[in-house]
């Protein structure tokens, strides 16, 4: 009787597993795979657990780079690899894709799919830090990611070009599967609530998610009169450097530009008290609050730039505006508040990409493709 494959994902935080690839290993462990997870552990090692998932637990700074902590992270991991002798190695995001990367060089025997979903701070910023550690992370990039075991996920075209183009990636070793996919038994179309136009932005709290700009457009549509309330839903992330501090939220609060509600586990809900979805990012991977919005019938604004284009075509389910153009921003939500027949058939559009394109189980199937692919 043949062993089962024995799988690892490396993926920072467990928030992060279990909002976006906890369903992913669930798949994997019903088609027979041995799954673990190395991750940081705060609030969420129960419900991984109670899965079938196999917890090793490590300490991972995502806020800074530290020579000494990150060497001693990457040899603890070395030793993980070796002792558990996995089949696949999936790292999930930049952090784990490095250190990954570096310990494959160590450690031989099994393969790599690395996924990388919006390329994060350093390439979204223009922050002084991100400038400093960009050229060494495209440096890294281009050494690490070219090995011939290993499968580069990304999740939309942009991105294809840009490893296949700046790093020399043969296409040949990236694949593109877009975004983690949305479970659309789970979420339903609803119906949009009574009462006053509710716009939403439901997102960590973080400049690169283009929070001021939506705190700009809010302010630009009150001074005009409309009847909108701006919600924001989501948490600070103390741990990126772009992260907004409660401090802020709370003024804005106070003001009364924007509502801010803090975290929510119920994503539904969130829809069904709000009309229209914006994310005014600066770059993505494939936003995963779009497209549950999409799912539950929601009209999309959201900005022309990787990722968030991969989810939305202009004026079909939702409008493209440009980054940190707050005018822009502030038109087209106000657009969508006049409108409620184009917001409607803005949503049936939306729903349509979830069902046909980027349903939880058209994702599984080809990331679940791709392992049987590299193990042949």
């Amino acid at each position: 009787m043949n062993k089962p494959k024995k799988i690892i994902f490396f993926v920072s935080e467990d928030w992060y597993f279990c909002s976006h690839r906890i369903e992913l290993a669930k798949a994997a462990i019903k088609l027979g795979y041995k799954v673990s997870l190395i991750t940081r552990i705060n609030k969420h090692r129960e419900i991984i657990e109670a899965v079938g998932i196999n917890i090793i637990p490590i300490n991972i700074d995502r806020s800074k780079l530290n020579i000494f902590n990150d060497l001693k992270l990457i040899f603890k991991l070395i030793e993980i690899y070796r002792r558990c002798k996995p089949d696949i190695i999936h790292h999930v995001a930049v952090k784990p894709v490095l250190y990954g990367s570096v310990d494959g060089l160590f450690v031989f025997w099994y393969y790599v799919v690395n996924a990388l979903g919006g390329l994060g701070f350093v390439f979204s910023s223009n922050n002084l830090k991100a400038k400093i550690l960009r050229p060494f992370i495209r440096i890294a990039f281009k050494f690490l990611l070219g090995r011939k075991c290993s499968r580069l996920i990304i999740q939309n075209k942009d991105d294809l070009q840009f490893f296949s183009e700046q790093f020399g990636l043969e296409k040949s070793n990236i694949t593109m599967i877009r975004g983690a996919g949305v479970d659309n038994t789970l979420y339903q179309v609803l119906p949009e609530p009574e009462g006053k136009t509710v716009v939403t932005l439901l997102a960590r709290m973080l400049v690169d998610k283009g929070v001021h700009e939506f705190v700009g457009a809010a302010k630009i549509c009150k001074d005009k009169g409309l009847e909108i309330d701006f919600h924001l839903v989501g948490d600070p992330d103390p741990l990126n450097p772009a992260s907004i501090s409660e401090d802020v939220l709370n003024a804005w609060n106070d003001e009364g530009v924007v509502s801010w509600k803090g975290f929510e586990s119920d994503i539904s809900s969130v829809w069904a008290k709000s009309h229209i979805s914006v994310l005014p990012s600066y770059r993505e991977g494939l936003p995963k609050s779009l497209l549950e919005s999409a799912a539950c019938g929601r009209a999309i604004v959201t900005t022309d730039v990787p990722g968030c284009r991969e989810a939305v075509s202009n004026g079909v389910n939702g409008l493209l505006v440009p980054a940190k153009d707050v005018v822009s921003l502030a038109k087209a939500i106000e657009k969508l508040a006049l409108n409620s027949e184009l917001r409607k058939q803005m949503a049936l559009n939306g729903r349509r990409l979830i069902d046909e394109e980027l349903s939880a189980e058209i994702v599984h199937k080809q990331t679940l493709n791709l392992y049987k692919e590299i193990l042949k």
